[in-house]
């Protein structure tokens, strides 16, 4: 079986595609938000042409100081189509916990104008003194979580580097966990904390089936990024080990130089 057996590609994607690609992969829009709040249709033909096949958006609304302000106004049926028109194809959103909190009626039905199946938060938000805020903050997460199911999507939760260190003698990632309801929250792993010292595989068989999705990036050992496939990340074992862990998606999140490369890698590595 090979290493991309554990991709679903989505039936929407156009047929060009599909011959020109065995697996789909993924891009997060933050790196590049310059360029998607400039010209969008044009941005997303640019990603295609590079070899990607799916998306991952941000809430305008709630990253609007974070360089998606343009977008606000546009509806999210536009959206779609541009995204659409240039043979892409966006399962994945992130919202702000605030928002998700605050706003929830109006994050679903951008959510359902998008096309979404994944909600994906950037982070919990408390004040990190105490381990048990943390696990206090997941918990109330998990009631998110619960509604967002109940909308007809998936609930994620994504990683910085501050759930990768300890606190009151326990990682805060492990903690985060260990409250997660696991099937109503699946984790979605930033690959950037190898820089750390954290290697994603680890994660993946600890916690079999409690991932729905990953950003990729690689890195030298004096902490560089690189293209995917050019620095200390084993990307075999990440790709084998992610099957074990239950991602559905994989979406590069590097500068925009490391793109086309980091695409070209993974496609003839899952190829």
């Amino acid at each position: 079986m090979g290493l991309g057996a554990m991709l679903v590609l989505p039936q929407f994607l156009k047929a060009a595609e599909t011959e020109k690609y065995k697996w789909p992969v993924g891009f997060q829009t933050f790196p590049i938000r310059d360029k998607v709040a400039k010209d969008f249709p044009g941005t997303m033909k640019m990603m295609a042409d590079m070899g990607y096949q799916l998306v991952e958006m941000c809430y305008p609304k709630g990253y609007a100081s974070s360089g998606f302000g343009p977008l606000v106004d546009v509806k999210p049926a536009d959206i779609r189509k541009m995204i659409g028109d240039a043979g892409l194809y966006c399962p994945s959103c992130h919202f702000g916990i605030g928002d998700l909190r605050d706003n929830f009626d109006e994050c679903m039905e951008y959510a359902h104008g998008l096309g979404l199946t994944q909600i994906v938060c950037p982070g919990l938000d408390p004040p990190g003194t105490k381990i048990s805020e943390y696990k206090e903050a997941a918990d109330k997460f998990n009631k998110i979580a619960e509604k967002v199911k109940s909308a007809g999507m998936r609930t994620g939760l994504h990683n910085h580097q501050k759930e990768f260190a300890m606190l009151d003698g326990e990682l805060i990632y492990d903690a985060i966990m260990g409250a997660l309801d696991g099937n109503l929250v699946k984790m979605q792993f930033q690959t950037e904390v190898i820089t750390l010292g954290y290697r994603a595989s680890t994660y993946f068989t600890k916690y079999p089936g409690r991932f729905i999705s990953a950003h990729l990036s690689d890195w030298t050992a004096d902490k560089k990024q690189v293209p995917v496939g050019q620095g200390v990340i084993d990307w075999k074992e990440f790709f084998a080990a992610a099957k074990t862990g239950g991602v559905k998606n994989f979406f590069v999140e590097m500068n925009l130089e490391n793109f086309k490369d980091s695409a070209s890698y993974i496609h003839g590595l899952l190829g």
